[in-house]
């Protein structure tokens, strides 16, 4: 009997065809979270990304089935009750090598967005409003200081391409300080001090038990400071970035991920300031052929 493996949020079309080949049997269905609990029981692995959960209920519903693996087709894994699926015999891992550049990328893309106006001036523009002098007061990358909130792959990748646009670059390390890193345009401070010296911040982390990014660290920023997230949405508190970019307290934020994906906050996202994507740090074909590729390898090496 072949081994059956379920995807619910897209995958490669190259490598769904090539576990095909393989002997898999490949499924792809989105299912409700009332649903998918009962339906992982027919699957030996799950596929998932950002859309689908697998939390307690569904683990609980799949509980003593044949489903031993449930894969992450990205970095982070917070929509999966990891501990308690592995607790009930269920492995999870995770691709996190193959999205690093095309995220990093991104947020390279949305702080240009943010320096330059971007997305209001271009707005306005298919308005048909020729608003050049509003939005003539943009600011050069060269020189400016960056603070990367999370140092891991991404957040590297982020600091590295910073660096070659002529910044400086400061992080926080809360365990083992990455070697090879710093040098005079790259140095590791405390948190404070980042949020203090830092013209820009970037967040790069996992989500933690409270946002990154709040009415208290807002107060030790600098005035007219750029927040960048491509990490996840609740590494900020969005009611008081609204209020910060209202103030003037923040310039600008270029944001790709959000608290909620089915109900964002619309009132941020259609701020003047604030240069927006509905999370599409891996949608690079590159990046999807990178994922594919080690999908394909995790599933086979489980076979």
């Amino acid at each position: 009997m072949s081994i059956r493996v379920l995807v619910t949020d897209g995958m490669d079309a190259g490598a769904m065809e090539k576990l095909r080949l393989d002997g898999f049997d490949v499924v792809e269905q989105f299912y409700e979270p009332d649903q998918l609990g009962t339906a992982l029981r027919d699957f030996d692995i799950v596929v998932i990304r950002s859309a689908t959960k697998i939390k307690e209920p569904q683990i609980d519903a799949a509980k003593g089935s044949q489903l031993k693996l449930i894969i992450r087709a990205g970095v982070g894994v917070d929509n999966i009750a990891v501990k308690y699926a592995e607790a009930a015999g269920i492995q999870v891992k995770n691709t996190p090598r193959a999205s690093s550049n095309a995220v990093a990328e991104l947020a390279i893309a949305l702080l240009f967005a943010c320096a330059r106006n971007l997305s209001i001036a271009g707005h306005t523009m298919r308005e048909e409003k020729w608003e050049k002098k509003a939005y003539s007061k943009g600011f050069e990358l060269q020189g400016k200081t960056i603070g990367v909130v999370g140092y891991g792959r991404i957040g590297r990748l982020i600091g590295d391409k910073a660096q070659a646009l002529g910044m400086n670059v400061l992080s926080t390390v809360h365990r083992n300080k990455p070697e090879g890193c710093e040098c005079d345009t790259m140095h590791f401070v405390s948190m404070d001090e980042l949020m203090a010296q830092s013209d820009i911040i970037a967040l790069s982390a996992p989500a933690g038990d409270k946002p990154l990014v709040d009415a208290e660290s807002l107060a030790k920023m600098k005035d007219g400071v750029v927040i960048i997230n491509t990490s996840r949405g609740s590494n900020i508190d969005e009611a008081a970035l609204l209020d910060a970019l209202n103030s003037g307290k923040v310039k600008a934020a270029g944001l790709d991920v959000w608290l909620s994906e089915k109900e964002p906050n619309w009132a941020l996202a259609s701020h003047p300031a604030v240069a927006c994507a509905p999370h599409i740090g891996a949608g690079t074909k590159e990046a999807q052929k990178r994922i594919g590729a080690e999908l394909v390898d995790i599933i086979e090496h489980f076979a």
